[in-house]
């Protein structure tokens, strides 16, 4: 889903001094790149360390135990239950906009990942498990959204959120800063736009619900656009076209967020976990 070269823009060299990334499943360049100003090896010091440093780590059952009967039983389709990951080293005295980058950094390695209904992102189980249908198709790797966010959170900075989309959305942390630009944003996308920042969490509406049935981390300024439009990273399905008119594959990737976008007209309300 992604090709050499918007790698090479997105990610920079530094960045792949960081732990794995996801394989393409087809081809599509996209125009939207990500360029950050910490240095890489800063950014994923602690990828070198335990539990982080191994895959096979992403939960606490026990990688032989991942596909298990018990695991089946309790779990089902979703597969193991996602490790909680300590905070890296001295985050304490991390800048806000360091701990914004670190998220970045762990989230646009993941681009390509699939969108599946799994808690953690390696689980791969066999096509006779069960199995939430999604339009990727059968059971692969993958994440839904707010499983994803809820990864980036607890592997980027050791922050535990609750990945149900309905109970994010409500949010268990109660420092966390809720932003709706005073209720109105949803008719006023500038103030919104300039009201965010990045890591953000945003939450978005049932088409034709007040249900929340999706969440996405705002890029904010170390996104780039051909146009400059503001641009998100999420894990989601397919209905979504780019600055050039081409289809977004399913899963995880850069998406823009337009004045005339699902995104922005059925926006609820925002997270900022990261305070200044």
């Amino acid at each position: 889903m992604r090709s050499k070269k918007a790698l090479v823009l997105a990610f920079a060299c530094a960045l792949l001094l960081c732990a794995h990334s996801f394989s393409p499943a087809q081809s599509y360049e996209s125009p939207y790149s990500v360029k950050l100003t910490e240095p890489g090896d800063g950014l994923c010091q602690c990828e070198s360390q335990s539990p982080r440093n191994d895959w096979r780590l992403e939960s606490q059952t026990p990688y032989e135990d991942w596909y298990s009967q018990q695991v089946r039983t309790k779990y089902q389709a979703w597969g193991p239950e996602p490790r909680p990951f300590p905070a890296p080293d001295n985050l304490d005295n991390k800048s806000a906009e360091w701990k914004r980058q670190r998220l970045l950094a762990v989230a646009i390695r993941m681009i390509g990942l699939p969108y599946q209904h799994h808690h953690i992102p390696d689980w791969d189980p066999p096509a006779d498990w069960p199995w939430k249908e999604v339009k990727y198709g059968c059971n692969s790797k993958g994440l839904d959204c707010s499983n994803f966010t809820g990864w980036l959170y607890n592997f980027g900075l050791g922050i535990k959120l609750n990945t149900n989309v309905q109970k994010q959305a409500d949010s268990q942390l109660v420092d966390a800063q809720v932003i709706t630009t005073n209720g109105v944003s949803i008719e006023n996308y500038d103030l919104l736009k300039n009201s965010l920042k990045t890591g953000d969490l945003l939450y978005i509406k049932k088409r034709d619900e007040e249900k929340i049935s999706h969440v996405i981390m705002w890029v904010g300024a170390y996104g780039k656009a051909p146009n400059n439009v503001p641009l998100i990273i999420d894990c989601t399905g397919e209905g979504h076209k780019d600055s050039n008119g081409n289809d977004i594959p399913v899963g995880v990737h850069l998406r823009p967020f337009t004045q005339d976008s699902w995104y922005f007209n059925r926006f609820s309300h925002a997270h900022r976990i990261i305070k200044d």
